[in-house]
């Protein structure tokens, strides 16, 4: 297990250094010079001076090679100066953080809610298995995925907010806005969760120590609550993570219909506005917090499993 856990971190490590690498060439690979687009979002006006753009790239450093320029820019990541955002002329940190705040708690409250609901479906589904109750859940989660967002979205606002005005139709400015987003985003993985914890469950409910404790006199609900249920939910651990990391930054069309200032709005705004410093410092935020997270979920996999373990050891 502890080689496991060196390696696993060691990956960690080396991924979200390739990651930044990527976003720090976002600037190059983007149409245009990013000095004058700089200039652009400070003076107003299409021509700009070329000697203005010179002194500007020797006091950035643009002159450097690039490999110079990453390091440096590296350098300043670590310390948490992501740069200021062209458009605000603010520091990135201060709008990248406050929209974190919002992201993690419509992701936690919209995992929370699958993994609830799938818990209670999955279970069902596996002890009713082959069973009206099976058929109907399996059909019913399945249809789920054929629900994108951003029509499910615009059909919930139309009834539940303009229609019954039962619920706010955007922002974020209590319980009962996260409602509609939370629905919106919730309906994908719970389906996805309902089916592992069905799978898992029917695995467990033919593995060998569960006949073994009913050979011993243990009940049918007493097998199924101590040894059927902790191991049919372990695929649930991974995915869980897997879902977390990918809303973290997946969430753009929900946060944008609902007019949420959470990341997803947030990667957004800069794209439409060219903010590269705002770009880069969001994505390096969501692509590390989802790598820490895939990296979190596979070891408390690996420490709940114990066959996986001793596989590992």
């Amino acid at each position: 297990m502890t080689a496991f856990l060196v390696r696993r971190t060691a990956t960690l490590g080396v991924t979200v250094l390739l990651a930044s690498f990527v976003v720090f060439l976002i600037p190059y690979v983007t149409p245009g010079d990013p000095v004058r687009k700089i200039i652009r979002s400070r003076v107003a006006g299409e021509v700009v001076d070329d000697a203005v753009v010179q002194g500007l790239t020797v006091q950035l450093g643009l002159q450097d090679p690039l490999a110079v320029q990453y390091l440096r820019w590296l350098g300043r990541l670590v310390r948490g100066d992501m740069g200021l955002s062209y458009a605000s002329r603010t520091p990135v940190l201060e709008q990248v953080l406050p929209a974190l705040a919002i992201t993690l708690s419509l992701v936690v409250l919209t995992l929370g809610t699958a993994a609830v609901v799938s818990v209670v479906l999955g279970v069902t589904a596996a002890l009713q298995e082959g069973r009206p109750a099976d058929r109907i859940i399996t059909t019913v989660t399945q249809a789920f995925i054929a629900m994108p967002e951003y029509w499910l979205a615009p059909v919930l606002v139309l009834v539940f907010a303009l229609n019954l005005s039962l619920l706010p139709s955007a922002g974020w400015e209590g319980p009962a806005s996260a409602v509609l987003p939370v629905a919106v985003l919730a309906l994908r993985p719970t389906s996805y969760f309902t089916s592992a914890v069905r799978e898992g469950m029917l695995d467990a409910l033919g593995a060998e120590h569960v006949v073994a404790a009913r050979a011993r006199g243990l009940t049918h609900a007493q097998t199924v609550r101590r040894h059927v249920i902790p191991n049919g939910l372990l695929p649930l651990t991974t995915l869980v993570a897997v879902w977390f990391a990918g809303l973290l930054g997946g969430s753009v069309i929900v946060e944008v219909i609902f007019a949420i200032p959470g990341m997803g709005r947030l990667l957004y705004d800069a794209v439409l506005n060219s903010d590269i410093p705002l770009a880069q410092g969001g994505v390096v935020v969501v692509v590390g917090l989802a790598v820490a997270l895939t990296t979190a979920a596979d070891l408390l996999h690996g420490f709940l499993n114990p066959r996986l373990r001793g596989r590992r050891a």
